[in-house]
């Protein structure tokens, strides 16, 4: 059983979540307040953090890198901050997805699993094809040239593919687990953030040999 961590100062909300959280049997630890967060996070570790940037003692972006020298635990902002550079400075103080309020459950439940399960320890081995390497359990990609930097979402979207390598992943399922279900038609998304990985990582992204579309279907990662 996941133990979760909720952070907001939104006491509606904190019962809400708590219980919708419960019946899907995640141990669920509250806090109003960066501090609280900080001193529950040093007496019982979360498996997975939600926190809410617009806290009454702490700005969240300095609770998120406080949360990063405590523990290793995913961060899923949950925050109705919706300017880019907010976002940017959560995702890279150290927050691995962001939720901008209002939401659905369904979603933010989906969130929560993809980030359980990308935090959890696997049987992964690095993947290495003939251009490049890609290390899912130390989130490092690798080609000749040195690193390469993926955003959150490239990370995402890659890592689905490569779990599910030699298989077709469809169009919906991608869109589900990286963007949530209410983003299950806008394949545009797909088909821009496919280009980005392949522009990183194919050596000739026009004519692909990792990366592979099947026309209206999905998407096939081919090490």
């Amino acid at each position: 059983m996941s133990r979760l961590l909720v952070v907001d100062d939104d006491l509606q909300l904190l019962r809400a979540l708590r219980i919708n959280l419960r019946a899907r049997r995640y141990e669920v630890d509250l806090a109003e307040d960066g501090s609280a967060a900080l001193a529950t996070a040093r007496r019982h570790p979360p498996d997975l953090v939600i926190l809410d940037l617009g806290l009454p003692d702490m700005d969240g972006v300095e609770v998120v890198h406080a949360l990063r020298g405590l523990c290793t635990a995913p961060i899923v902002v949950l925050s109705a901050r919706t300017a880019e550079p907010e976002k940017v400075a959560a995702l890279d103080a150290g927050a691995d997805d962001y939720v901008t309020k209002p939401f659905g459950m369904d979603e933010l439940l989906a969130r929560i699993r993809s980030a359980l399960r990308r935090a959890t320890p696997g049987e992964a081995v690095p993947i290495r094809t003939d251009a490049f390497t890609i290390d899912l359990a130390g989130r490092r990609l690798t080609t000749a040239e040195g690193d390469v930097r993926l955003t959150p979402t490239e990370w995402h979207l890659l890592e689905i593919l490569v779990r599910n390598h030699d298989k077709l992943v469809t169009q919906r399922e991608l869109l589900r687990e990286v963007w949530g279900p209410a983003y299950e038609t806008e394949t545009n998304y797909l088909r821009v953030y496919i280009a980005q990985l392949r522009r990183k990582l194919e050596p000739d992204p026009a004519r692909p040999r990792h990366l592979l579309t099947a026309p209206g279907m999905g998407y096939r990662f081919q090490p």
